[in-house]
């Protein structure tokens, strides 16, 4: 009997992607599948798609309900609203971009069903990245009982940045934040206690208002070299950068073989189902909030590709059937 279909988006074709039909996946074991309700884009779900060998479904966060369940699966049942990443190691295997996904039980949290789809589906991909960045790289306890640490966060205002913003301020840290002008308000009310226009002179040198030496940075941006965020270290500051380049990884391995006390950090992200299901408790409690720029229907997908690809998203960019 033929399997039924699915609306999809796979990447190739001159815009990048296109639309086909293809089978709803089964569920293997320890799998369930998502009719898919969110989408969140990260620039990772692009980026992947450049080195594809072979035709592929995009999409690393979903949210929705689950119409089916493979074999072993033991915490899920139909009718259950969830979200999920859709990752195995560090690799994104995605499905996002489609009406139906299949994803790792392990991989999988439960999500109250009065918050909607489109309020957690970004928390799989950059929201676990400013908890783990928080957390893991930055020695931040986000039940705010410790001394106060000075932390900038570039690109404030962009996916992993705004959630850092929210993240950092539980964790009682004073914030710098750096974005454009028309998100400096933005940002404020997200809790940063010092925002910086990130095009005006003391913005680009990253200098906080009020002098402090920042402890970490969650470095969000692209561009910056070290050499500017050197001078605005602390005696022990670090910088992570989320997204690696060459001369990131170049800085990483120098200050580590001059066993200097400022370092460089970059993000490997593992995610891990514990944390994403605290980000879930973080917004049913209205201590986390997503900000979306725009949503857009699987059927106009390119629009929301391009804005992911354009980098100057505020929030979160999600994609809805």
């Amino acid at each position: 009997m033929a399997r039924r279909l699915m609306h999809a988006i796979q990447g190739g074709g001159p815009t990048g992607l296109k639309h086909v039909e293809v089978p709803v996946p089964t569920p293997k074991n320890d799998e369930i599948l998502i009719k898919v309700e969110a989408t969140s884009l990260n620039p990772v779900d692009w980026k992947m798609q450049k080195v594809m060998l072979r035709p592929s479904i995009p999409g690393t966060d979903v949210a929705g309900e689950i119409v089916d369940v493979g074999p072993g699966v033991k915490k899920f049942e139909v009718g259950d609203t969830v979200v999920a990443v859709l990752t195995r190691l560090f690799l994104s295997t995605g499905g996002g971009l489609a009406e139906f996904a299949v994803a790792k039980e392990s991989l999988t949290a439960s999500r109250p069903p009065e918050i909607s789809a489109a309020k957690v589906a970004g928390l799989p991909v950059a929201g676990l990245a400013a908890h783990h960045c928080l957390t893991q790289l930055a020695g931040i306890k986000l039940d705010g009982n410790i001394q106060q640490k000075n932390i900038l966060i570039t690109a404030a205002s962009g996916g992993v940045g705004h959630y850092a913003v929210q993240l950092a301020k539980l964790g009682n840290a004073h914030v710098t934040a750096t974005c454009g002008a028309r998100n400096i308000e933005l940002v404020k009310s997200l809790g940063a206690d010092e925002v910086l226009d990130y095009k005006t002179p003391d913005g680009a040198a990253l200098k906080s208002p009020s002098g402090k030496k920042y402890d970490a940075v969650i470095h969000c941006a692209t561009g910056i070299s070290w050499s500017t965020f050197e001078p605005n270290l602390s005696a022990n500051g670090k910088v992570i950068d989320i997204s690696p380049s060459l001369g990131s990884i170049l800085t990483y391995a120098l200050k580590k073989l001059t066993f200097s006390k400022k370092q460089m950090a970059l993000l490997l992200l593992v995610p891990k189902i514990e944390n994403l299901e605290y980000l879930v408790k973080l917004v049913k409690e209205g201590k986390l909030k997503t900000v979306i720029d725009s949503k857009h229907p699987l059927s106009k997908a390119e629009d929301a590709w391009a804005k992911c690809i354009g980098g100057h998203a505020t929030g979160k960019i999600i994609v809805e059937p």
